[in-house]
């Protein structure tokens, strides 16, 4: 199994994430992950309820669930990017400046280039 953390802590947890989901869920997740890598180093952050994706000083998208044939993710703006076809919903977090846009993967394919766009531009925010 690939490893996907810095600590045996961290891995333990995120594997209790992955544990039980299907062979296509983890596909869409390792590339998930891999798209990243080729932005930029990125490190996986376990929490109670989702799995953080951080660059080198904070994290920049979060997977909330990872269903039996999707993963999906909701990716940190400060601003809405309204103009897109891959986003499902965009809602700004009550009381901050924080827009939160929803990415639904459902087949490797899904990360194309306009996602691709928004993976660097979370990347270098």
């Amino acid at each position: 199994m690939r490893r996907y953390t810095s600590s045996d802590e961290e891995e333990k947890e995120l594997q209790g994430f992955l544990v039980g989901k299907s062979e296509h869920t983890l596909a869409l997740f390792d590339h998930f992950i891999s798209e990243f890598k080729k932005i930029g180093p990125v490190t996986v952050h376990p929490a109670k309820t989702m799995i953080g994706i951080a660059n080198s000083h904070k994290r920049i998208v979060y997977i909330t669930q990872l269903g039996r044939n999707f993963i999906h993710v909701v990716f940190l703006f400060k601003e809405r990017y309204e103009d897109n076809l891959c986003f499902q919903k965009i809602a700004q977090v009550p009381g901050d400046i924080q827009c939160n846009h929803h990415f639904r993967m459902l087949h490797i394919e899904d990360v194309n280039d306009e996602v691709r766009k928004f993976m660097r531009m979370t990347y270098e925010s």
